[in-house]
This record gives C-alpha cells, structure tokens and sequence, in this order.
C-alpha cells in the first residue's frame, strides 16, 4: 500500500484525476476478490478461483490498436495494418475524455514492474475500472515488495476504462473500443474493452520497442524453461500451438510462457505470471496449468458444469479464447527469479492442419530465419459457412501484432544470435499427420513431447536424416517412443499423390505471404524458400 495520502493523491493530480475519484492501491488478491463478487464482476469457482466475463469482447482487437506517430516513432515504427498511426492531438482529446469520464468512480490502482532482470526493469502504474482487471495486472506482472512500493515510480501508466465508448467520428477510433500506445507520454489507454489481454499486450508492445531499438535485446513472444542441467530451451508458437503446455514441464523450471527478452548471456522473463487458454484443460495432459486455477487466479468467460460452481473446460460457447491468470508460482516448478542461460534449443511451434509438416525437423539458420519472418500455423476451418477447408495463418516473429518494429529487425538479431552460439533451432508441428483436419489425426501430446525431449538431450544430435524435397526440411528417421512411420509426413498418407498437392499448396502459401518482406531479406534467405 502507498502510506503517504498525499503521494497517492499527487499521483492521481498528474494523470488529471480529482479528490472526488475513490482509489484502492495495490489491493491483495483476497480484497480485489471481495471487491470483484460485491461489484458483481465475478463469481467464485469451486477451485477458488475467480471467474469473470470480459463482456462484448473476448480476445484481442487488432484493427482498433493504435501508436501515436510523433517525434519517437514516425521514423521508426513499422506502420501499416499492424501498427496504425495516431495523431498526438486525438489522443489528448480522448486522453481527457477517459480521464473524465472516470473522474468521481471507484478504480483500481496497481503498481507492478516488467523484466525480471534489474537493469532492464520497466515500471508500470495500471489503472482499471475494475477489479478483476486489478488481479489480472497483479497476477501477470511482477510484484514488487513493499519497501519498493514505497518509492515506487512508474515509468509508464496503463488505463483501462471498459465502460467508457469512443465516438469514432469524433475521436479517430475505427469504432468504441480502442488500445492506443503513446511513446512519448508513456501512456497506453484502453477504452471499449475489457478483455484484460489488452493490457498485457499493451506493455508487450512497448517492450517490443525499446529492447530491441534501444537496449540491444531480442524482444521474444515465446515460453522457455530450463532443465536440470541449466540447460534453456525457448518454445516460439502462435495461440494453439501448444506454447504453453509445452514448456509446463514437470522435468524442467519454468522461466515463463509468454514474453521473454535474450540479453548476451540471459534469457529473462518480461511477466510475474501466466495467460494460459484453458479451453478443454484437463488434469491428465495438462495438470501444471490445471493446478494452478486455485483462489488468486482468474478465469474468463468460462461457463460452470450445470447446478454446480465447477468450471465447466469443454463449454467454448462464449468463445474459444477462455482464460486463466496466474502468477508464476503457482506453478509448482517454476524459476522464481525468472532467468535462464543463453538457449541451448529453440523451438518453432506450428499446428499445421493440412498434415504437411514433420512432427520435427531440424532447420538452418536460413530456415530458422525465413520460418521465423513466416511465422506459420493453420487454424482449423470450424463451422464457418462455405469454409470446408483449413486456413494458413501467418505471423511475423510468431507475434505480428505486437511488433512495432519491422519483422526483419528480429529476424536479423536471430540470426546474429544463432552465429554467436551453438543454439540449435527446431520446427515442431503439434497439428496433423496423416492427413489433413478431418481425415488425418492430431499428432498426440506424449509423442511431441518426446520428440522435444529427444531433442533437448542430444538424441537427434547423431540421428539418421532425410531431406523433404519441398522444404527442404531434414527429418529424423526414428525418434524412442514415436512411431517412425509418422515422422516423415508423405509416408503417413494413403494417398502420396494427395499429399504431394496439398504441400505444394501450403509452399505456395508461405511463398506468397513472404513475397512482403521480400525485398528486405537476403539471398541466403530467400534461398530457404519451399519450393512449391
């Protein structure tokens, strides 16, 4: 708690909020709790945990994420769909439109830190209408102690006002909602929304800027852990990958699983905790996360299991995008200091739906560089009408959104940090073999997880490889404890012909999407191109 009242009363004075706005500072789980059932925010789960519903949104919204283009940013950003200019006046304008209209309320006061090594700390002051959105901010943060809220000073501030809809023809916004990030002012508004994602990502955003542009650090959207031995492994994958199951291993520390920064010698974790989706969790092939939903983490937009307060994890009838927030010790092997050695294997995640891809596959630097600008996966068609067919999703850096720089930035630090190590990168597909969604099966949990095991205890190191003509791809022949006719993904398919086609399909899909960064990738690069 802030003991002196009129710090905290400074404090709200600068952001433009007056004595009549009633402010709770760095709540304990517990009160925000109390505060969250009596506001009727949420409601208790059988496991302890609170469960609140983020509303009309629940995910993210790209198209409504905004920089203010000034003096910092105009010639830096990489501007375009994924990052959409701001005018600084606008942002004023609606600056002061949140501030008042959250003047005289009740809100939320956190004060929390990301990157866990000191000298890249970055100081966060979030505030939010609610108060699960409260808990989100202390679960996913890092905390600091209390002789450090003492004389804690946010470098940046966070407001999130849900309640408050933008007027787009007014204010500049693509419709009510928005998350607008100001460089200069160090501030990220959020407005329209409740989805508590928002905020994570906002700060994300921002670190994805300044350790790369300013302190020389490879901003990474991976999770990572380490073994027993020291040895760091980093887990690169789009949501549904599986990046977070993958490294909650109970044989390794978990450093985190999102967010990470690669210094010279460290791999650190930007966060204090865990955003896992939890849509058909269960105890069996997830028991880490799973046990880690207890009283102090969050779920969003789940439903219970009928005349009970049990979650109900198969029920996606609010969306598929259901959610847990947790901080990292509620894992139970996980590195508290949140710091791991430079990485001995990275690992490219893809859930590839049309049955393409190896289960595991060795790449070059080349290819570590192109799958990395790439960044593929495929998302299972569903029930759209008239879509019968997987769809290719592709991702800069396996996190286009929150890339404020141009993806050939990262890519290039990749690549220099694969030439000053002996790193090893491996592409990982955790979707079909066998064919494609709905006639091939979903490569089972156990069989990836020894693949990366294999990979992480040299296994593969002295393996026996075949080359796919396609991708180029070097593939194991045999792997203990997986069946070797899944390994080269043409051997699994009855019919060769068809999977010869749909991999010419999928190459001619990544040679399309890369066609955009063409121009500024090297030769070595471009040579590492499926051929389609």
């Amino acid at each position: 708690m802030i003991e002196a009242i009129s710090d905290a009363k400074t404090a709200l004075q600068e952001l433009g909020l007056n004595g009549t706005t009633k402010a709770h500072w760095n709540l304990s789980p517990a009160e925000l709790v109390e505060y969250a059932i009596k506001n009727g925010e949420g409601k208790l789960c059988d496991n302890g945990a609170l469960a609140a519903d983020t509303g009309k949104f629940t995910g993210r919204s790209p198209k409504d994420k905004f920089l203010v283009c000034d003096d910092i940013t105009e010639n830096s950003v990489w501007w375009g769909d994924i990052n959409i200019k701001f005018t600084p006046e606008r942002f004023d304008a609606l600056y002061n439109k949140v501030i008042n209209h959250i003047n005289g309320k009740e809100i939320f006061v956190r004060d929390a830190y990301a990157c866990a090594l000191p000298e890249y700390r970055l100081n966060v002051r979030v505030v939010t209408e609610s108060a699960f959105q409260n808990l989100f901010a202390n679960n996913l943060f890092l905390r600091p102690n209390a002789d450090e809220l003492k004389s804690f000073a946010p470098d940046w501030h966070v407001i999130a006002a849900p309640s408050f809809m933008a007027d787009p023809e007014v204010d500049g916004t693509r419709q009510s909602n928005f998350a607008i990030i100001n460089f200069t002012k160090k501030i990220i508004l959020i407005g329209g929304t409740a989805y508590t994602g928002e905020i994570k990502k906002g700060i994300f955003t921002v670190l994805n800027f300044v350790m790369p542009h300013d302190r020389g650090v490879l901003s990474m959207h991976c999770s990572a852990n380490v073994g027993k031995d020291g040895d760091t492994a980093v887990f690169f994958g789009l949501s549904g990958t599986g990046k977070t199951t993958l490294s909650s291993d109970p044989d390794r520390g978990l450093i985190g699983d999102d967010e990470h920064g690669w210094d010279a010698n460290n791999v650190f974790n930007f966060e204090g905790g865990c955003y896992a989706k939890v849509i058909n969790l269960s105890a069996k092939n997830e028991p880490q996360i799973y046990n880690a939903i207890k009283f102090g983490a969050l779920v969003e937009n789940i439903n219970f299991i009928d005349g009970s307060r049990s979650i109900d994890y198969a029920d996606g009838s609010k969306t598929e995008n259901t959610r847990t927030a947790y901080p990292l010790d509620f894992i139970d092997n996980a590195l508290l200091q949140s710091v791991g050695k430079t990485p001995k294997n990275i690992f490219f995640l893809t859930a590839d739906a049309f049955g393409v891809l190896p289960p595991i596959s060795r790449l070059t630097k080349p290819q570590a560089m192109y799958l990395f600008i790439s960044g593929y996966t495929a998302k299972v068609a569903g029930t759209e009408a008239g879509v019968s067919e997987p769809q290719p999703t592709f991702s800069a850096c396996f996190g286009a959104a929150f890339l404020p720089l141009h993806p050939t930035k990262y890519a290039e630090m990749l690549g220099k940090k694969m030439d000053e190590t002996d790193v090893k990168v491996w592409l990982i597909n955790t979707g079909w073999v066998g064919g494609g969604y709905g006639e091939g099966n979903r490569i089972s949990l156990p069989y990836t997880r020894a693949l990366i095991a294999a990979a992480l205890e040299g296994k593969l190191d002295n393996a026996n490889y075949q080359t796919d003509p396609i991708f180029g791809l070097s593939i194991p022949k045999e792997c203990a404890n997986v069946p070797s006719d899944i390994l080269y993904p043409r051997d699994s398919w009855a019919d060769k012909n068809a999977y010869d086609e749909k991999a010419k399909t999928l190459a001619g899909f990544f040679n399309k999407n890369f066609e955009k960064y063409a121009s500024f990738a090297s030769d070595e690069i471009k040579g590492a191109a499926p051929k389609a």
